[in-house]
């Protein structure tokens, strides 16, 4: 019988606790210590991909790890580990904030997650997002994968049909112009969707489609509504999730 694989969600790491959306990067490196010293591998889109479809079964320890929003503080702090224990990992981009990126504040102090929306709405997502120049960086080293988030981050459900179709098409037709390579995979805000947006990113030419729906990932789950597990700041929370199973 085919196993499932964790696909893990992280947003902010930094330093502000209090952020639901956050884990702080001391949690972070002792849940990566965790995965690692656990015999866990670490997945590319297309293996979790070809484990859904069947064509090459994932290892019985494997998971996907995934970072929304492109949030500088997950190369301050997320990409030191990640490159301390050669995992892979996938970051789902919200284009029109990278577009507004002039300079990458590398060393910036980072705000908290309200502070970082603000910073963006005031046009100095330099101080909190990702830049293309990083992006392609991160890339190029081969561990990394960046994929659509749309456009502007706004709750999909609630666009008419040309808005949905511009942040579904112009983020994917930006990825693919930057990175050079087909971005076939879409993440939702918010994991805001139904039954029109779905069938909107269909035929914007995504193959496969994230969610924050909780659960795990199987042979013959669906493309079209990957669930995934929302990480919280807790290295033992982490170690009792994932000993509930792969059945």
């Amino acid at each position: 019988m085919s196993h499932s694989v964790p696909v893990l969600l992280y947003h902010h790491i930094n330093n502000h606790a209090g952020d639901t959306v956050t884990v702080t990067p001391g949690v972070f490196e002792g849940q990566m210590a965790f995965l690692k010293d656990s015999g866990y591998t670490t997945l590319s889109v297309a293996e979790l991909l070809d484990h859904i479809t069947g064509k090459c079964p994932a290892p019985q320890k494997a998971m996907l790890l995934t970072f929304d929003d492109g949030w500088l503080d997950n190369y301050l702090f997320a990409y030191p580990v990640l490159m301390k224990y050669l995992f892979r990992a996938t970051f789902f981009l919200v284009t029109g904030r990278v577009n507004a990126v002039k300079v990458t504040a590398h060393t910036a102090p980072v705000p908290c997650h309200e502070e970082a929306k603000r910073l963006i709405m005031c046009g100095a997502a330099g101080r909190v997002v990702m830049g293309w120049d990083l992006v392609r960086k991160l890339r190029s080293e081969g561990l990394l994968e960046f994929y659509s988030h749309t456009v502007s981050h706004r709750r999909c459900s609630t666009l008419n049909d040309v808005e949905l179709a511009a942040e579904l098409s112009i983020s994917k037709a930006v990825l693919e112009a930057e990175l050079d390579r087909d971005c076939d995979c879409l993440c939702w805000p918010y994991g805001d969707f139904d039954e029109r947006t779905v069938t909107a990113a269909k035929s914007a030419g995504y193959k496969a489609i994230f969610s924050t729906v909780d659960g795990l990932t199987g042979a013959g789950s669906r493309l079209d509504c990957i669930r995934r597990i929302e990480v919280q700041n807790s290295v033992e929370w982490l170690k009792m999730r994932l000993s509930e199973g792969y059945e």
